[in-house]
């Protein structure tokens, strides 16, 4: 069993019912936040060198297709330990190898970087919706 994330465990923690809610029209909601971070998760595959799981059309269909709690929870989930497992076996010298980011040649560690910093934004984001919604993030309890 997978030890949850802090983006996981407040996933889990916000209501079914706050999934659809965004602060403001034209803004993301819940649900298409949750999803944005699954998507990209799978992204930095191609610079890394590894085959993702699935087209990038099935990844693309999630943002705004997804709004079930349970699926967004388990979509999210796998995401984070897709991560995991990309990551698990990269040595110091797998780090340094170049690679294309966003048209620029750099070390693959820039694509790790990049990916931690886009979950970290969002996170910070997910607390705001949090608490917007009058939800504690369990690991402030």
């Amino acid at each position: 069993m997978r030890r949850p994330t802090k983006l996981v465990a407040l996933a889990n923690a916000m209501p079914e019912s706050a999934y659809e809610w965004s602060p403001m029209e034209g803004v993301a909601s819940v649900a298409r936040v949750y999803m944005h971070i699954a998507r990209y998760n799978y992204y930095p595959d191609i610079a890394l060198g590894v085959d993702a799981p699935m087209g990038a059309a099935e990844y693309d269909s999630w943002e705004e297709g997804v709004t079930d709690k349970e699926k967004a929870v388990a979509i999210l989930g796998e995401s984070m330990d897709h991560v995991r497992r990309v990551t698990a076996h990269m040595s110091a010298m797998d780090l340094e190898e170049e690679t294309r980011l966003y048209g620029r040649d750099v070390g693959q560690w820039a694509v790790l970087l990049q990916l931690i910093t886009h979950m970290n934004e969002h996170l910070g984001q997910s607390i705001a919706y949090a608490r917007m919604n009058h939800v504690v993030p369990p690991w402030s309890m």
